[in-house]
């Protein structure tokens, strides 16, 4: 129930599409609207405690952390992107030779638009990386893990601080990470893919990764 109340005031978003994987299935809609006081002034990091967040929490992955993520682990050569953006990471994994299916709920003339990741019913026969909003984070992994099959992997990039909190500490009992690869230096993420105007990273990110089935404890290893 807490998921189905944070995802309210549903409205439809229609977008252009740009290189969709055909044939695995439709999709999706919901609002990812963030936060109005950034979490950075919380955080007190000097560059961001006069910004609001962005208002549907989006803020593009640096294509570096990508690159990176691919010399750590292997992935099926299919891959579901279901917040696409403006294709910072599926540029990346289809120039390495991957195929895509880029989606988002907010048309930004990249992939398949006014898709609500949250609507999918069908299974998806691969892998799923993505930068998802972070307020819906948890409810990505969910959905996520329900339509891959076993064995198959999650990568999410998402904030080191990710790891705490009491409702995240009992999801994670359930649904561990196989591995965190925790940046040693900090990876940039755009407030509307704007890197140029971004100061150095006042956070720090993480790539996450699930194996669903997966069972064990989480390792912890650093990269970068």
């Amino acid at each position: 129930m807490r998921e189905q109340n944070e995802r309210e005031n549903i409205e439809p978003l229609h977008g252009c599409i740009n290189r969709p994987h055909s044939g695995q299935g439709d999709f999706m809609r919901t609002d990812w609207v963030g936060n109005q006081k950034s979490i950075f002034s919380t955080l007190g990091a000097s560059s961001h405690t006069n910004e609001e967040r962005e208002y549907h929490d989006y803020y593009a992955t640096e294509p570096k952390a990508v690159e990176l993520l691919l010399t750590l682990e292997k992935f099926n050569a299919y891959i579901l992107e279901p917040a696409c953006g403006e294709g910072h990471i599926s540029k990346v994994l289809e120039k390495h030779g991957y195929y895509v299916k880029s989606t988002d709920l907010v048309d930004r003339c990249f992939g398949e638009g006014g898709i609500d990741f949250f609507s999918f019913s069908k299974k998806w026969d691969g892998d799923i990386i993505t930068n998802p909003p972070y307020k819906y984070a948890k409810s990505f992994i969910r959905k996520a893990l329900q339509i891959i099959p076993n064995g198959n992997k999650i990568a999410m990039f998402l904030k080191l601080q990710f790891l705490e909190g009491k409702e995240r500490k009992e999801f994670f009992k359930t649904s561990p990470p196989k591995t965190v690869y925790v940046s040693s230096s900090r990876l940039k993420c755009a407030k509307n893919g704007k890197f140029v105007k971004e100061h150095s990273s006042a956070v720090a990110f993480c790539w996450y990764i699930w194996v669903k089935g997966y069972k064990g404890d989480t390792v912890i290893k650093w990269f970068n």
